[in-house]
């Protein structure tokens, strides 16, 4: 018996680790759909956000590459412009800013938003009550929350915004988190092969999809008209940062373009569950007069509807960007 043993971990001891030859450690099971292993080339992007240190201001990293959580400021004050200017260098590194107690007004909200850029106004959901640039979320026992799918905002305009900024009003005892995805990182984590494949692919936009069935028969031709569907590509270059973001959604994208419907579907099906990978997420837990700032150029968010029927109010200003490209 003694014998059996030792061979059997002489054996063992030969064996190779199935993660220690591949591509960033990873897997990819095509049965599922989906990847495994470990995300190694997050671990410098890691270690230089957790060697960051701001003048203005502190921020703890949150997780691996994305989420900071800025402490030593006050967002009801009328900031100097070198504040803003860090600020917008944090959101640039972190890719979503978080920052407890702050109990702004509505017009402190806009404020501060705007020191960032123009404000957007949205055709489909209903604002703050004589305050058209800020949205209003209020999720109550008659309306329960739907928003609660991996996207990025209206991606089906021609210019999707750059950045919002949520501040919690009334918030639950428990659920209702905010969960963002950095798609930096879940573009720089594919295979080159995929890279190659997608690279120059342009997807179909479309509101329709998430916001038609709201839109009354008698003026769907109007907003149609207003808003078209629009082609951005699938893999998108920050403007600022100069990083390529993986830009898909299954919210607002119908399909690739000059490409077959079955293969395009099966493609943004994988491309889309990029997103859904922990290693590249952060988790917000709202608290009351929290805010969370995050780029909408380079993230994803999902909406937990985990609290019905408990109350759940946010109110969201949002900044226009640029066209992507």
């Amino acid at each position: 018996m003694s014998t059996t043993i030792a061979t059997a971990k002489e054996d063992t001891s030969k064996q190779v680790h199935p993660g220690s030859k591949l591509e960033n450690g990873r897997f990819y099971i095509s049965k599922y759909g989906t990847s495994v292993g470990p995300v190694s080339h997050i671990r410098q992007e890691r270690e230089e956000l957790l060697a960051k240190e701001w003048e203005n201001f502190s921020v703890k990293l949150m997780s691996a590459t994305i989420g900071g959580m800025v402490s030593g400021v006050d967002l009801r004050e009328d900031l100097s412009d070198d504040v803003i200017a860090e600020l917008r260098s944090a959101l640039l590194a972190y890719k979503v800013l978080f920052f407890r107690d702050q109990p702004v007004s509505g017009e402190q909200h806009r404020a501060f938003a705007k020191r960032f850029g123009e404000l957007e106004i949205h055709p489909f959901l209903p604002s703050t009550e004589g305050d058209p640039e800020l949205v209003r979320f209020e999720k109550t026992p008659q309306m329960s929350g739907y928003e609660n799918g991996w996207h990025s905002d209206v991606s089906w305009r021609e210019t999707p915004s750059m950045a919002a900024i949520l501040h919690g009003v009334d918030v639950p005892t428990s659920g209702g988190d905010t969960l963002f995805a950095d798609m930096c990182a879940a573009y720089d984590g594919l295979s080159e092969k995929m890279k190659e494949r997608i690279d120059s692919l342009h997807a179909v936009h479309d509101y329709v999809q998430a916001f038609g069935p709201a839109v009354p028969d008698d003026k769907k031709e109007e907003m149609r008209e207003q808003y078209p569907t629009v082609l951005h590509p699938v893999v998108r270059t920050h403007p600022e940062t100069g990083r390529k973001i993986l830009y898909v959604n299954r919210f607002f994208v119908s399909h690739i373009e000059g490409m077959p419907e079955e293969e395009s579907h099966e493609l943004l099906l994988r491309l889309c569950r990029e997103a859904e990978y922990i290693e590249y997420q952060c988790r917000f837990k709202w608290e009351k007069d929290s805010i969370a700032f995050w780029d909408n150029r380079a993230v994803q968010h999902y909406a937990a509807s985990d609290y019905w029927p408990e109350t759940r109010i946010v109110e969201r200003a949002s900044i226009i960007g640029d066209r992507p490209v």
